[in-house]
């Protein structure tokens, strides 16, 4: 058993005590791995044909890991990512913000920092008035009743868009017309640089996973309390019991009601299933035969002529220099992207790069796309804030239910830290001290 180098937690509770975990994503894993340091009795319950969850490292291309899902460590100070990364030996390479460029409409390299600073105060502005309002407004109901807004030019409007986009809606995958103005950006960061995986983020999930017992193709359908525990259903039919359960499960599954409780969850609980949303963000890599764009940047930003789409992208030319870019879908652009399949994906994609920097650029030779919404596991990406939610909503989901017996986890319960792969990490060591 690897050392444990995230935040120690006290799991001596839970010692000589059975404990299913259902889940063998990042939350699942570490608290597995701190309950069986501790004594416990662990096994691990997963739908999928593979571990990880949404960290999804695909291998397609044998020269290439690609990661489909969580991609970054998200500022190193202090991350218990940077820990976990140490500890399995994963080479990491940074990227930086301020390695980025700005095209306009037609391609044309642009600087518009004073005019992007002048939409990101009018948003703050815009966002620091609702909050003196007597309710939580929708972030797009926020900025479009400001006092400034209808005074606006195009332009500006449309440089406040990007920056939603780029900031918010990039960021916790709801449109700005389901985030919350008051909480839609409660997220804390850690300092330091961010960093991706050359080597695929499989490598921390595959490091937590050695010696676990895993069992994968197990869908769970019910969980019920029984006198001196819980017992677990799957969908083939297999029954499971043991003293605990930890649910790990996305929060678009609990949302979806696949899974059946025996007993009721506590009213908190239920709403905050009910009121916290699932975002989308959805990554179409897609590789060239040579590098045909400025190799000196790791962001690429496009004012395209349709807000939100292909407006943002990934090269990995400077950090790693390969042939590949990676642009995003966030929110209702996300949906609407999804529907396409690979072939005319790649298509739009090559199309909007032809557009950044002429018609001679070269098509895609490959590409890999995800479409979270439809992923069964998953149903979207990760959570974020609505309207109406707050902190104390995730600590509502938090937690224990059935006297101990049942502890939910995973980035949706983490106050701060949602939406992250760090706060799936935190929320499974925060339910292996709820068991205590």
């Amino acid at each position: 058993m690897a050392a444990l180098a995230a935040t120690p937690v006290r799991a001596a509770a839970a010692a000589g005590k059975s404990v299913i975990i259902i889940g063998a994503g990042l939350a699942g894993l570490t608290a597995a791995r701190h309950l069986i340091a501790g004594g416990a009795r662990v096994t691990l319950l997963e739908a999928r044909d593979r571990i990880g969850g949404r960290i999804w490292t695909s291998h397609a291309w044998p020269d290439l890991p690609i990661d489909l899902g969580a991609s970054w460590i998200h500022g190193q100070d202090g991350n218990p990512l940077t820990a976990l990364a140490d500890e399995a030996g994963a080479a990491r390479l940074s990227t930086s913000y301020d390695a980025a460029m700005m095209l306009d409409q037609s391609g044309k390299a642009v600087d518009l920092e004073d005019e992007l600073e002048e939409a990101e105060t009018f948003v703050t502005k815009a966002v620091k008035a609702a909050e003196k309002r007597e309710r939580d407004l929708l972030l797009s109901e926020a900025v479009e009743t400001s006092p400034g807004w209808r005074g606006a030019g195009p332009r500006l409007r449309r440089l406040v868009r990007h920056h939603v986009n780029a900031t918010r809606e990039q960021e916790y995958g709801g449109a700005w017309h389901e985030l919350s103005a008051w909480h839609g950006d409660d997220s804390e960061e850690f300092g330091g640089g961010d960093v991706l995986f050359p080597g695929g983020f499989d490598q921390i999930t595959a490091h937590l996973a050695k010696g676990l017992d895993i069992r994968l193709g197990q869908h769970v359908a019910r969980i019920s309390p029984v006198a001196q525990g819980v017992t677990v259903e799957t969908h083939s039919g297999e029954r499971h019991a043991a003293d605990h359960v930890i649910l790990t499960v996305p929060l678009g599954v609990l949302k979806s009601g696949s899974i059946h409780f025996g007993e009721e969850l506590a009213s908190a609980r239920q709403a905050a299933i009910d009121h916290l949303r699932m975002g989308l963000l959805n990554k179409c890599w897609l590789r060239f035969p040579r590098i045909a764009w400025p190799d000196d940047v790791d962001w690429i930003e496009w004012l395209g002529p349709n807000d939100g789409y292909w407006a943002e992208w990934v090269s990995l030319a400077h950090a790693a220099r390969l042939p590949v870019l990676l642009g995003f879908h966030a929110g209702a652009q996300a949906r609407t992207m999804e529907k396409l399949d690979d072939r005319a994906m790649a298509a739009a994609a090559h199309e909007a790069l032809k557009a950044m920097f002429g018609n001679t650029f070269p098509a895609p030779v490959a590409a890999q796309v995800t479409r979270w919404s439809q992923d069964p596991f998953a149903l979207g990406s990760y959570s974020f804030n609505a309207v109406g939610v707050t902190p104390k909503t995730r600590s509502a989901l938090s937690g224990a239910e059935w006297e101990g017996r049942l502890v939910f986890a995973g980035e949706a319960t983490s106050p701060r830290h949602f939406g992250t792969a760090h706060g799936a990490v935190m929320s499974g060591l925060a339910a292996v001290a709820a068991l205590g």
